[in-house]
């Protein structure tokens, strides 16, 4: 497996992949998709070796100052950590459970080490429940830092960061 920058090529699956990840991340137009892009800090995709062309998973995240808008980023920049925080990771169902989320991850943690952050951030729902991420992100030493509603209530999410 390898992991190699996000392009605007991959778009199409990206959406396939986000929007197929629902309720576990919000379904995303392409066009909302490509802002999203626009803005992130750092976008990634594991892909396999002989087909660099398929994506089986991706990360999208920011570092602290980016104007992205979302409240949990913002709960994260009030912390006043030094962080860099994952906005979403989507792994290709047929493959979860392979590595490719741990893969992905690897590559944030380096980033963070690279760029000196404190800690990575994300955040997990808790409604709806999503228990199969609360224990992919305890299994990477993700713990959790608070908790909010979001999306006037609709949700609610666990707010979880991991040393570096």
């Amino acid at each position: 497996m390898l992991v190699r920058d996000l392009t605007a090529h991959d778009l199409d699956q990206v959406v396939e992949l986000n929007d197929a990840a629902y309720p576990a991340v919000p379904i995303t137009a392409i066009g909302e998709m490509a802002d999203l892009l626009r803005v992130a800090g750092f976008a990634s995709a594991a892909v396999d070796p002989a087909d660099e062309s398929t994506v089986l998973g991706f990360v999208i995240g920011m570092r602290p100052g980016s104007g992205y808008a979302s409240e949990n980023f913002r709960y994260f920049q009030s912390r006043g950590t030094n962080f860099l925080y994952v906005d979403r990771i989507v792994v290709n169902e047929a493959t979860r459970g392979s590595g490719v989320g741990r893969m992905l991850y690897v590559s944030v943690f380096d980033l963070a080490r690279v760029e000196g952050r404190a800690e990575v951030t994300c955040e997990v729902n808790l409604l709806p429940p999503n228990p199969e991420s609360l224990a992919f992100h305890a299994r990477l030493g993700f713990e959790r830092v608070g908790e909010q509603d979001t999306k006037n209530g609709s949700v609610r999410v666990a707010l979880l960061a991991a040393a570096v």
